[in-house]
């Protein structure tokens, strides 16, 4: 009965995000999109609260009545999803200060590292591996495919930031991952390990095209969080490693070029990017 977190999550997170956006702005955690519009931000924190308010009664009803309601393994990566999270508020919170001058993408924050200055998006990027290496271990892999696994949950929780320059972006890319690899395998694996995060992002999607809400980095690294446990726990050797290789090209390439012209240009990825937005 693994699958009942995700339509769980998605009840709960029907109710819980939406009043947990209008409580951001009623706060007035509000933050200006890329067309000028003040939006309730960051929604991120919400979609994490759901899934753990989501977690509670799964976890209760699984010890007490000994009901197979939670993978196994989503207590391997669970610090990993929450640990993310906290350090994508980290960077939404206290990055805000430092919006103008702050470094930007890999190579910034080298440079800013070079020049001894830590910013907050260096801090999660040390943070972030600190916590892949956690997680990734104890899974008898050999040097190097430890290493390139660590690496692809690393590279994905990035992405899921690279992609998050409109609305609803990640959220989609997220959506076309887990379709890919339950048809791909013909199972509900990866909804029944992470159902409970991938219910709120659903919900949240909702929020973000209609431009009511933006996910901020503890959103964004949260989808790509979940992208990547995704890849790492659905596909054999092989298939990481190509998933690696594509990952590993797609960041480098949103470092290098503009992700969003590079859809904009392509008809059929500018249909797939706008639809349901605002």
């Amino acid at each position: 009965m693994y699958w009942v977190g995700f339509p769980l999550a998605i009840a709960i997170s029907l109710f819980l995000v939406p009043a947990g956006a209008r409580g951001l702005r009623d706060a007035g955690l509000v933050r200006e999109n890329y067309r000028g519009a003040l939006l309730a931000f960051p929604l991120g924190a919400v979609l994490a609260t759901a899934a753990l308010v989501t977690l509670a009664p799964l976890a209760f009803l699984n010890d007490r009545a000994d009901l197979d309601l939670l993978e196994p393994g989503l207590r391997q990566w669970l610090p990993y999803l929450l640990g993310i999270a906290f350090l994508g508020f980290l960077d939404d919170a206290l990055g805000r200060g430092e919006a103008a001058t702050a470094p930007r993408g890999w190579r910034g924050h080298w440079a800013a590292l070079r020049a001894g200055s830590l910013s907050t998006g260096a801090i999660k990027a040390i943070g972030a591996l600190a916590l892949a290496a956690y997680v990734v271990s104890g899974r008898g892999l050999e040097d190097w495919r430890y290493v390139a696994d660590v690496a692809l949950l690393i590279l994905a929780t990035n992405l899921g930031n690279l992609l998050d320059l409109r609305p609803g972006r990640a959220e989609k890319a997220l959506a076309l991952l887990a379709a890919g690899l339950c048809l791909g395998a013909w199972t509900f694996q990866p909804l029944e390990l992470l159902g409970i995060f991938a219910g709120p992002v659903l919900v949240g999607a909702w929020l973000t095209l209609g431009e009511r809400a933006m996910l901020g980095d503890t959103g964004s690294n949260l989808i790509g969080a979940i992208a990547g446990v995704w890849l790492l726990t659905a596909l054999g050797t092989n298939g990481r490693l190509v998933a690696l290789a594509v990952v590993l090209a797609l960041t480098i390439y949103g470092e290098l070029r503009s992700i969003s012209a590079t859809i904009d240009s392509v008809p059929p990825l500018r249909w797939l990017d706008s639809l349901g937005r605002a």
